[in-house]
């Protein structure tokens, strides 16, 4: 038994050695902040462009028949006008920039010249057969076609009926 009595205060003496200190308690994480959400790059195809504002109207007058393009209860962004003694087709965009007009469509890309037309609110015009091939372009084209002109906004517009009626009321 005296073989083991060392060995008791040794161990006796191990157990008087002080706790390790309890871990200092983790301050919290921080939230983690927003990350900003980058603007959207301009799309790089006309294509993918979003529709701009307003919808198609279509009616018929003394003079012809007519398809507007614009916001409801203001002055449209682009007319498609029938003139039926004149036997021709105007294409009018609002605004008094004298630049051609370029109308893109899934089939074609084309330059119209425009001229100033009168009214209380400016527009210039391009006048176009209504065999013109353009306008088959622009009732046809997949789903949208752009009027572009220097210094205005890009009209991104869609195809809708309207203007194949308007083409097929000038050739009747």
């Amino acid at each position: 038994m005296r073989a083991l009595a060392p060995l008791a205060v040794l161990l006796l003496v191990g157990a008087c050695v002080a706790a390790p200190p309890a871990p200092r308690p983790q301050p919290p994480a921080p939230a983690p902040r927003p990350v900003p959400v980058p603007a959207q790059p301009p799309a790089a195809d006309w294509r993918d462009l979003p529709y701009s504002a307003g919808t198609w109207t279509y009616r018929r007058d003394a003079r012809g028949s007519i398809a507007l393009f614009g916001a409801v209860g203001t002055d449209a962004a682009l007319t498609l006008r029938c003139d039926l003694t004149a036997r021709q087709i105007f294409l009018s965009r609002a605004g008094s920039a004298v630049q051609p007009l370029t109308i893109r469509t899934s089939s074609t890309t084309r330059s119209l010249p425009v001229q100033p037309v009168g009214g209380t609110v400016p527009y210039v015009a391009a006048a176009l057969a209504p065999t013109d091939p353009i306008l088959e372009a622009m009732g046809f084209s997949r789903g949208r076609f752009v009027v572009a002109q220097a210094g205005q906004a890009t009209l991104v517009l869609p195809a809708w009926a309207e203007i194949e009626r308007v083409t097929e009321d000038c050739r009747g």
